[in-house]
């Protein structure tokens, strides 16, 4: 099994590649890509463009997507990012993939095996679980990488 996982956002969006079965997952691809500032249409359809390619470039069997989490904090933020969701599930569904949601406590419990861990145990934990090349990488990449372990985990 094949997993692109992407994990949303309007400003940077991270995505995975991983394959394998749950106990021993394969680290194919990863990034994190940033729209060019600008006009919300030029945006999406970055984004758009660059799920395409993932897709594309690594043919995966399912794409995973981490699903919106709503607060009365982040409601400008959220709309953002509900926008650049649907600008990659309009890629995912273009190539006829289907896509698995998952929310950010399943993908905390996958990894860690605590739903509420922070941040920090779930980027711990990332490379106890899967081997990965040595690089920088920003947040989104590695919530995308958790993702990708979580969908792989649960077969959904």
């Amino acid at each position: 099994m094949r997993i692109l996982a992407i994990d949303p956002g309007y400003d940077r969006m991270g995505l995975a590649v991983l394959e394998g079965d749950p106990s021993r997952p394969i680290h194919i691809w990863s990034d994190c890509i940033v729209p060019p500032k600008g006009a919300t249409g030029e945006r999406l359809a970055f984004v758009h463009e660059a799920v395409a390619l993932a897709v594309r470039e690594h043919a995966p069997d399912r794409v995973a997507i981490e699903s919106l989490f709503w607060s009365t904090n982040n409601k400008r933020s959220a709309l953002g990012v509900a926008e650049a969701r649907g600008a990659a599930l309009s890629a995912a569904a273009e190539a006829g993939l289907s896509v698995s949601e998952h929310s950010p406590q399943q993908v905390k419990l996958a990894v860690t095996g605590y739903g509420n861990a922070d941040k920090k145990a779930v980027a711990g934990m990332i490379p106890r679980l899967i081997q990965l090349p040595q690089k920088k990488r920003l947040d989104d990449e590695l919530d995308a990488i958790a993702l990708a372990i979580c969908a792989l985990s649960t077969r959904i």
